[in-house]
């Protein structure tokens, strides 16, 4: 039987090797994203609490949404596909492993009972929005169970953070605001402003799996 050449079977090993780091790297830990949150505590703890740029509005709650979307979100930050100062100052200072485990003590935080499968019918003139939009189609017929982890839960977002989301996607050429993510964008631009907050308030007012959870004390 011919023998392998040595340095392929090194090689080998370390491919392995690295193969089960990165796995390792991907791997959530609520736990310890329990001892990484300081940074977040301050607005997506506090219920009703409203950032001041690029707008006045609410952050988003973030307890119960999918950790697969919060890593996406924190990397487009990272990144500067969402545009954001603060928020990517924070993405900025966490490595992937970090971003992992965040991720996943938020997803755990607070869960309670699923949201109906079924919600409360829309008005006409927003069901039309909705329909051109095709919103389902990825976020589910109830907004809270989207075809893919990566996307968000929406049902009871709130509405000026909605609102402020979907006008980021329609903005083009500010180093300050603005979103670059293809299918948004594409949504999100044939409607006036009028039409997003209609669509936004609407996706609020529904029965939803995510919220703000306050602490009893801030560490």
């Amino acid at each position: 039987m011919k023998k392998k050449p040595l340095f392929l079977t090194i090689a080998s090993v370390m491919a392995l090797s690295l193969m089960s780091a990165t796995g390792a790297a991907r791997a959530q830990d609520a736990n310890a994203g329990a001892k990484k949150v300081d940074m977040c505590l301050g607005c997506h703890n506090i219920p009703g609490y409203q950032g001041s740029f690029p707008e006045i509005y609410k952050v988003p709650k973030i307890a119960g949404q999918n950790a697969k979307y919060i890593v996406a979100a924190l990397t487009e930050y990272n990144k500067g596909d969402r545009k954001h100062p603060t928020m990517h100052a924070i993405a900025t200072s966490l490595s992937n492993q970090d971003m992992a485990d965040v991720a996943a003590y938020y997803e755990q935080l607070g869960k309670g009972k699923p949201a109906p499968a079924t919600p409360p019918a829309p008005p006409d003139s927003v069901a039309k929005l909705l329909a051109q939009a095709n919103c389902t189609s990825c976020h589910g017929a109830n907004f809270s169970k989207p075809i893919d982890p990566s996307y968000p839960k929406l049902a009871g977002q709130y509405a000026d953070y909605l609102y402020a989301a979907l006008k980021a996607y329609q903005t083009d050429g500010n180093p300050h605001i603005g979103r670059n993510n293809a299918i948004m964008m594409g949504m999100a631009r044939p409607f006036t402003h009028a039409q997003i907050k209609s669509i936004a308030a609407y996706v609020s007012s529904l029965p939803g799996e995510i919220k703000t959870v306050q602490l009893p004390e801030f560490r």
